[in-house]
């Protein structure tokens, strides 16, 4: 029987957990008008890392049962979390860096890695301070976060015997958002397949995931961070945008996030959206005053729209 197939072939580690204390506080960060955030203590540093390598050396544990050149998928489990002790940056970005090229020193056969990261967002307890004024935060406990989180993505190849990273994107994944009133959808194609009503105000309820690049990879490794762009400060661009913003559609409102972001932060080459409706459906109003209105669960299917800006070059 003829096997001379072609193959493409790979595997690896999903969701390994690391929680490291008092990593590299994140310092450096560039304000910008629309957001408060200029940095992170690191105190708990925790993420989800998964990790994937192809390249042919491994076809012979497919072929032929052959595992002499395999690394175990629970050695790379306990090699990201050995190297989370020695990883001296403050974020995930740069845990990727530190993990990636230090896979493929360790492991020569690896031809190919990719490397992803999910923030796992534990934030400090807040109480009152002392004689009742002002916020403290706590130094040692923290409170998990289940909202949206930070995401990177990396991947590493060999340049002769130096590791070389090929590509890279950034996110802020899993955010909510819901406007009450601002946002319309009118002038749409009608015909015999329309039932939706034209709204000219509406509740705007989006799941959104955002994602970038840079122009240069080194701008989001520099030690100094003055090229860095947190996810946080997207985040909070992209919600200044929607509280602002009166938009026709959801189209038109991703595409003025996308145009601040670039214009926020130059050093970004794109900028990508997926963005979900979730809009609710109006159930009744209110006969004495408009505004007061309830609404209820849509329909479970919902739209999806995506976008990518690419500055020009």
């Amino acid at each position: 029987m003829d096997r001379s197939y072609d193959f493409a072939i790979s595997y690896g580690k999903i969701r390994v957990p690391l929680y490291r204390v008092y990593a590299q506080p994140l310092s450096g960060i560039q304000a910008i008008p629309e957001s408060t955030y200029t940095g992170r203590s690191n105190i708990l540093f925790a993420t989800e890392v998964d990790v994937e390598v192809t390249g042919r050396n491994f076809l012979p544990s497919y072929t032929e049962g052959d595992n002499r050149n395999v690394v175990a998928t629970d050695s790379m489990k306990n090699f990201i979390l050995h190297q989370g002790l020695h990883f001296e940056g403050s974020t995930l970005e740069q845990l990727l860096d530190h993990l990636g090229r230090r896979f493929l020193l360790t492991y020569p056969q690896i031809e190919n890695l990719s490397l992803s990261a999910r923030e796992l967002s534990f934030l400090p307890i807040q109480r009152p301070g002392q004689d009742g004024k002002g916020i403290t935060e706590s130094a040692v406990l923290f409170s998990r976060s289940h909202n949206d989180v930070a995401v990177a993505t990396m991947a590493f190849t060999h340049d002769g015997e130096q590791p070389v990273m090929t590509t890279h994107r950034c996110g802020r994944i899993n955010m909510e958002l819901f406007k009450v009133t601002g946002s319309a959808f009118t002038s749409f194609i009608r015909d015999e397949y329309t039932t939706l009503a034209e709204r000219v105000d509406r509740p705007l309820f989006i799941h959104l995931n955002v994602y970038w690049t840079y122009t240069n990879a080194a701008s989001l490794l520099n030690a100094d961070m003055s090229g860095y762009v947190p996810a946080e400060q997207v985040r909070d661009v992209v919600q200044v945008v929607f509280d602002d913003f009166v938009s026709e559609s959801i189209q038109h409102l991703v595409h003025e996030m996308g145009c601040r972001l670039l214009e926020r932060f130059p050093q970004l080459a794109t900028v990508s959206f997926d963005a979900q409706n979730y809009t609710r459906d109006l159930v009744m109003t209110s006969e004495s005053d408009d505004k007061v209105k309830v609404y209820t669960d849509p329909f479970t299917a919902y739209g999806d729209i995506k976008l990518t800006l690419s500055r020009k070059v």
